[in-house]
């Protein structure tokens, strides 16, 4: 038997959900339906980072052996997947 996670949501993201409009709603399952879909395809992004923040982040990184724009990427996916 195949095991898959439960999603709970807190009471303010449904709340907030309840406010988003039918195009923002159709916006996002697009964009999580692409996500899904073509987890290969990658885009590259330009961002601001603090260089303090980005060298600690660098560092423990190396400190575990990861790659640490591949541990931004996790980041984000557990976010998409998981955060609020």
């Amino acid at each position: 038997m195949k095991v898959r996670a439960l999603q709970y949501f807190s009471d303010e993201y449904l709340a907030q959900s309840k406010k988003l409009s039918t195009g923002e709603i159709i916006e996002f399952l697009e964009a999580f339906r692409e996500l899904q879909a073509a987890p290969g395809a990658s885009k590259a992004i330009s961002v601001k980072i603090p260089e303090s923040l980005l060298k600690a982040f660098r560092n423990k990184c190396s400190l575990h052996g990861v790659k640490y724009q591949t541990q931004i990427k996790t980041l984000m996916q557990k976010w998409v997947e998981h955060g609020d």
